[in-house]
């Protein structure tokens, strides 16, 4: 397995994470006090404001994300792409996405605009990189 490899598992991972941050204290209060709602998660999560509303659309973000970052790493991949560049690249998403989160949970939305424009530059020069790396 190569590094981008790697990447794709923890690419995975980012929106389990911030799933957990916007879940994270409520767990030990009853859903009749506002704690944790497991029998209705996704509603509990609707009605939640400021730092819990912003890592669970950071979350749904996250998972917006994956589809074009696993598509362009596979196919950097698979077209023989240096697997230099893929392995930086593959990273670098990774390293721009956990700056994404930290500026939505910072409630930075010029910051989170132009780091998330920047990850989704990183995909599409993995899916140029066979053509000049």
């Amino acid at each position: 397995m190569t590094l981008a490899h790697y990447s794709l598992l923890v690419a995975c991972l980012l929106p389990v994470v911030c799933a957990g941050l916007a879940k994270a204290g409520r767990f030990s209060a009853p859903a009749s006090q506002g704690g944790y709602d497991n029998a209705d998660p996704r509603a509990w999560l609707a009605r939640q404001s400021g730092r819990r509303a912003r890592a669970n659309a950071a979350q749904a973000n996250s998972f917006e994300a994956l589809p074009l970052f696993i598509a362009a790493v596979l196919v950097a991949h698979s077209l023989g792409a240096a697997q230099a560049w893929v392995d930086g690249l593959a990273w670098a998403f990774i390293g721009l996405r956990v700056l994404y989160i930290a500026a939505y949970l910072s409630d930075r939305p010029s910051t989170r605009t132009v780091v998330w424009l920047l990850a989704y530059l990183t995909c599409v020069a993995l899916f140029l990189t066979p053509v000049w790396a």
